[in-house]
């Protein structure tokens, strides 16, 4: 509990100074002090954060569905513009003196040479005099010896940068919420496996993962997911969990285009760590009503020519669940060709130790948001795309839909069309 709470201080600690860090580059420099655009400014620095806090919480929360839809697209969309805006700033920083510098010596340049004055006569002043107007707080001058020139053109270089950053990160995260809504391109990927007989040269697996129905993504993202899939005429279908953010109450008609899969040999579900934050058996429950079949730690042989098996997720193991290796693998016969459905790579150990032959999973989203994906590759073996362990290869799934905010940078969302190959063949 100490840890935890050190934790949430840190990370509280770190969003406030980035928020303030923004609010002084995009409002306090670049206004004047009472201004109707300071006032909004400063306003939005501080309403935006707490409606991300209430995405983030409602759910949790049991807050009604229609409250979380509300909260969600703002504050969802806020946290990925914050991230981009502030690396733009931050590039902005080592830009900002530069331009400076370059206005400075480009107004010496152009300036006429000084003809030589007469000493100025000094005039009284009455002492009823007006004072000379305040500078505005946004242009002050950062030393006493700064002219006004050097202040307009510090006020202009912060207009100018803070205004580049924020056209930079609205046009990331707008692209990026585009390739989110207009739904997951199609993979393709061939996978040779040893045991596979060469009747099953060609068998092809759909594999979705991370579709994350919620408060923004909805029943439209569904069917768009399923049309994807059902025009590439898949032998089988693996839908390798994070199906929903939700509970079947608010999300199960958002499900249901999942009835309309199409493929020879069926459609099939592993749970995701999303699941057992949303209900899993109860999800459960509703996929299978809607055709899919569930494996959870157990197998089936596809008459194909080889096993396929799914494991519960690790997350879990919190309600006495999570993945049985012995269970779904431990009797069956190793000739055969097994592939598993398992929502998070770092199991592939285990998968290598049971003699998996290849693992579909999902989890990363690629990292979603760049830079995101070098953190994601301290926690997960593979981030995305094919590799190999051992004997085992693994193949990871950028996801279908995304987490928090709708949006995608540099990891586009994909439906992959994975193909067996028969080194007999």
């Amino acid at each position: 509990m100490v840890v935890f709470l050190l934790v949430l201080i840190v990370v509280l600690a770190l969003l406030g100074a980035v928020h303030w860090y923004v609010w002084r580059r995009l409002v306090r420099d670049v206004t004047t002090r009472g201004s109707l655009p300071r006032r909004l400014g400063t306003a939005a620095v501080v309403v935006l954060p707490l409606l991300s806090f209430a995405a983030l919480a409602s759910s949790r929360a049991g807050a009604p569905f229609v409250l979380q839809q509300v909260v969600a697209w703002p504050g969802f969309l806020w946290l990925a513009l914050l991230l981009y805006v502030t690396l733009a700033l931050a590039v902005g920083e080592a830009v900002r003196p530069l331009l400076f510098r370059w206005l400075g010596r480009s107004a010496r340049a152009g300036a006429p040479a000084a003809a030589p004055v007469a000493a100025p006569v000094p005039v009284p002043v009455p002492d009823h005099a007006p004072a000379a107007p305040e500078q505005p707080a946004g242009a002050a001058p950062e030393s006493a010896s700064e002219t006004p020139a050097e202040v307009s053109r510090r006020l202009f270089v912060s207009r100018v940068v803070g205004g580049a950053a924020a056209a930079a990160a609205v046009g990331t995260v707008g692209y990026g919420t585009y390739g989110v809504l207009r739904g997951p391109r199609v993979k393709r990927v061939t996978v040779p496996l040893a045991k596979i007989p060469r009747a099953a040269h060609g068998y092809r697996i759909a594999v979705v993962s991370d579709i994350h129905l919620g408060p923004i993504l909805g029943r439209a993202h569904t069917q768009r997911i399923v049309d994807t899939i059902n025009s590439t005429q898949p032998d089988l279908i693996a839908v390798v969990g994070d199906l929903v953010d939700g509970t079947v109450e608010n999300l199960g008609s958002a499900a249901e285009p999942l009835a309309r899969l199409r493929a020879r040999h069926g459609s099939f579900f592993v749970t995701g760590n999303h699941e057992y934050f949303s209900g899993a058996d109860a999800w459960v429950d509703h996929v299978r009503e809607l055709g899919l079949r569930p494996l959870r730690n157990e197998r089936v042989e596809v008459a194909a020519g080889f096993d396929l098996a799914g494991v519960d997720d690790v997350a879990g193991e919190s309600e006495g669940q999570g993945p049985d290796f012995g269970r779904a693998l431990g009797d069956r016969d190793r000739a055969r060709a097994a592939v598993l459905l398992a929502h998070q790579p770092i199991v592939v150990h285990d998968a290598v130790r049971h003699g998996v032959d290849l693992q579909l999973s999902g989890h990363t989203h690629g990292g979603q948001l760049w830079p995101g994906n070098y953190l994601a590759e301290l926690a997960n073996p593979t981030v995305a795309g094919l590799e190999r362990y051992g004997d085992t290869q693994l193949y990871v799934s950028r996801g279908a839909g995304a987490w928090g905010p709708p949006v995608r940078v540099g990891a586009p969302s994909d439906i992959t069309i994975v193909e067996l190959a028969s080194k007999q063949a």
